[in-house]
């Protein structure tokens, strides 16, 4: 059997390559004094960090992608939600409503592998 290394990597590092941004804000928030936002950040990264590993698809290996990727996108538009609202709104940091569309290339995956199963790709 293989051990399909290369594709746990890239599920790992793919999850905590979208999330490293909050870390590194809620870093930041802890240094200013922002004791609201980083408690805040620290803690939908926490979420995150539990959803990648146990949501893993090796874990889980007939359920289709999409199902494991739904919460962890969930955590992810909430943090980008919260943060927004704990900084003060969409236009104290000059966003728009057109600012959603830089958001549509994140949701990808659904489309490309999102009916896959770790089963149906060869373990």
């Amino acid at each position: 059997m293989q051990e399909r290394r290369g594709e746990k990597i890239g599920w790992i590092a793919g999850w905590a390559g979208g999330f490293i941004w909050l870390a590194l804000l809620s870093a930041l928030w802890l240094v200013q004094g922002k004791m609201r936002l980083a408690t805040a950040g620290t803690g939908l990264l926490g979420i995150a960090m539990l959803f990648m590993i146990s949501l893993a698809p090796w874990k889980h290996p007939e359920t289709k992608y999409w199902k494991l990727m739904l919460p962890l996108y969930t955590v992810l538009m909430t943090a980008v939600a919260v943060i927004v609202w704990l900084e003060g709104g969409p236009a104290r940091l000059g966003l728009s409503g057109w600012s959603l569309l830089a958001c549509l290339p994140i949701f990808l995956p659904f489309v490309t592998a999102g009916r896959r199963t770790w089963a149906a790709d060869g373990s």
